[in-house]
């Protein structure tokens, strides 16, 4: 097959409009043209009155070695490159099965690995099943009761289960293992255009279908699912090797290949880890708030006169804005998991301390757009020492934000005009704040720092010039959110293992190398390979 680039149709093309494109850019007769299908599908919004549709296409011809060499030089035809994915060779069968920790996205796609391999791995999961992780998590949203270990953050699916369930991400060198992931999903549920669309979404309820698949087919392969268990403590040899797990149940669990898939809010784990000297560091991340808009106006900044159609769907943004100001020179304030038509969620974890997210169901057709304004921090700015200094950063601000609530889970909100004019809000206007189980008006500087707040007024303003209407006195915030990704990195060598401790293989967004489904999943792949690769080998070999 001939892959082309960069074909702009109008939006409403007519159907035969792909195939004559094709036959213009190849100069060839609609005999010579077998099949075409869209590899990625984009557009193109730039001119709001003449929004265009771009598509990359695989072509397959009669006679491929000709046209190609008619087109020799062209930038937008080239081979298809080949994105299947293949299993790496099987190992031979371990004494111990490995064992992977955590049931998110990075530890789904572990446990998949290294099921079609053969190695029957057990996963330990501290939350609970999907299906009951929801009702848990309903239990806060609506009876304002945390289960601090089945909600949000923990349990079967991680924390990106209730999200927008977007599949993009900046990661660019591993098209085999996206592939990977994208097909994955479609086995297990998922629409067939998250293969092709340029940000594709799927949304929290089929999300959760999916992952019980999923689950299926693993289980089915011999790996093994061990619920509301928790890991106490990581057991080390005298060569600080991995030897086994305690777990919550009282039990000890032998193994010697540990994937450590434990997502950004497993706080207990990280100290855990850090008492038994498992090499870590602060890494940088962000704080900040929920902001809310009517969609509408959103859509028609975005799409103009085209706001509302069926094949944008709901629009997104992404902006971002350099401080300049003395109280917040050097800061970048920037939008993050950006949710059309959803909503403002209650994502705690831990009792005392309120954290926000956002989530969208796959029709985004909920009346608020939402997204997180956050501010960048770093540990040698904001919170030095410990590498568990962010930690204990976020818990404070969180704990902040649960008493301008009112203690009693309403999360603080605050409108954009009372904001920038530093003064407490006391009523709500045309835009009504989504996160349950509700909201208490006050003033938002009770419960961030002060560069933050600094921060984000002076980046408001510049976002409107943007987005027209974004600074809008009625539009919402709410805080705080503070898990944008993990605090900490616990570093990993050329094979995968810790620093360290061999037998240990940090993964994912907890262990500082992703940040989002997407690619916490590729991640996982990655640390399946790498066990694979350290079973063949036949040895846990020590960084030095």
């Amino acid at each position: 097959m001939l892959r082309l680039t960069e074909i702009k149709l109008p939006l409403d093309h007519e159907p035969e409009a792909l195939r004559d494109a094709v036959l213009a850019r190849l100069r060839v007769a609609p005999e010579d043209v077998l099949d075409i299908t869209v590899f990625r599908r984009g557009h193109d919004a730039r001119r709001r009155g003449a929004i265009a549709l771009i598509y990359t296409l695989d072509v397959t011809l009669r006679d491929e070695a000709a046209v190609l060499a008619r087109v020799a030089g062209e930038r937008h035809v080239a081979p298809t490159p080949e994105t299947a994915y293949r299993l790496p060779a099987a190992p031979p069968a371990p004494r111990l099965r490995p064992v992977v920790i955590g049931a998110g996205p990075c530890g789904l796609f572990a446990m998949l690995i290294l099921a079609q391999l053969g190695l029957r791995p057990i996963l330990i999961e501290r939350g609970q099943i999907v299906r009951q992780r929801t009702q848990d998590t309903w239990g806060l949203w609506r009876r304002s009761v945390l289960s601090p270990e089945s909600n949000v953050q923990f349990g079967e699916g991680g924390a990106g289960t209730f999200s927008d369930g977007k599949l993009y991400s900046g990661i660019g060198d591993n098209a085999n293992r996206i592939r990977k992931v994208l097909e994955e999903f479609v086995a297990a549920g998922a629409p067939e255009e998250i293969l092709y669309l340029s940000k594709p979404h799927i949304g929290t309820f089929r999300l959760v279908s999916m992952v019980e698949k999923m689950r299926a087919g693993i289980e089915a392969l011999g790996g093994e699912y061990r619920f509301g268990t928790r890991v106490e403590d990581v057991e080390l040899g005298p060569d600080r090797a991995v030897r086994g797990l305690h777990l919550s149940d009282g039990t000890f669990l032998e193994a010697d290949r540990v994937v450590l898939a434990i997502g950004h809010s497993a706080r207990d784990t990280f100290a855990a880890l850090h008492e038994r000297g498992v090499f870590m560091e602060a890494k940088p991340f962000s704080i900040g708030v929920r902001i809310e808009h009517p969609q509408g106006l959103i859509d028609r900044c975005r799409f103009g006169p085209q706001a509302g159609h069926p094949t944008l769907g709901a629009a997104d943004y992404k902006i971002v804005h350099h401080c300049k100001t003395p109280a917040a020179e050097g800061r970048a304030v920037y939008s993050f998991c950006m949710c059309p038509g959803g909503q403002v969620v209650a994502a705690a974890s831990e009792p005392g301390r309120l954290v926000t997210n956002g989530m969208s169901q796959y029709s985004r057709a909920e009346r608020n757009a939402n997204a997180g304004i956050v501010v960048s921090i770093t540990p040698e700015r904001d919170y030095p020492g410990s590498p568990l200094a962010g930690l204990a950063f976020q818990r404070h601000w969180e704990e902040r934000a649960f008493i301008a609530g009112g203690s009693n889970w309403n999360a603080p909100v605050q409108r954009v005009e009372d904001f920038l004019a530093a003064r407490p809000s006391t009523r709500l206007g045309e835009v009504i704040p989504s996160y349950k189980p509700g909201v208490t008006p006050t003033d938002l500087s009770l419960c961030l720092p002060d560069f933050a707040v600094a921060a984000i007024r002076e980046a408001l303003p510049a976002f409107d010039r943007q987005i027209r209407g974004f600074a809008m006195g009625d539009a919402v915030m709410t805080a705080v959110e503070t898990r944008t990704s993990s605090p900490l990195r616990i570093r990993r060598d050329e094979t995968g293992q810790s620093l360290n401790t061999p037998g240990l293989f940090p993964a994912g967004e907890g262990a500082g190398y992703a940040g989002g489904i997407l690619s916490a999943g590729v991640d996982g792949i990655r640390a399946a390979e790498a066990v694979a690769a350290s079973l063949s080998a036949g040895a846990l070999v020590a960084s030095s």
